[in-house]
């Protein structure tokens, strides 16, 4: 009895290259994002003690600025990994993904 031992053409060997492209970064990403968490809990507090609106305001800017750095690095990220192993498999396939990135890089532009 022979064994194959040719991978299935869908799958992938190279478990990094199967990963997202946040992945090694994932505790960071986390991390932020608990922190831009626990702002939004303070901004709640802030208008349940009624302070100065610019006070919130400022707050809000911070918060708007933290969750914007957070979508930068995850887009570098996919762009990186993502974009760059899809273009690797095929033409048809990097295009897919550089559509699918300008779309989320519009979205963040519009926010």
């Amino acid at each position: 009895m022979t064994v194959d031992a040719t991978p299935d053409a869908g799958t992938n060997t190279d478990a990094e290259h199967n990963a997202h492209g946040y992945i090694t970064r994932k505790d960071d990403y986390l991390k932020r994002l608990r922190r831009i968490e626990g702002q939004a809990r303070g901004l709640q507090r802030m208008v349940d003690d009624e302070e100065y609106c610019i006070d919130i305001l400022t707050q809000l800017s911070a918060m708007t600025k933290a969750l914007q750095a957070v979508g930068l690095g995850l887009l570098e990220e996919h762009m990186n990994h993502c974009v760059v192993h899809a273009a690797q498999e095929s033409d048809e396939a990097g295009r897919a993904k550089v559509d699918e990135a300008m779309a989320a890089i519009a979205r963040l532009v519009k926010s």
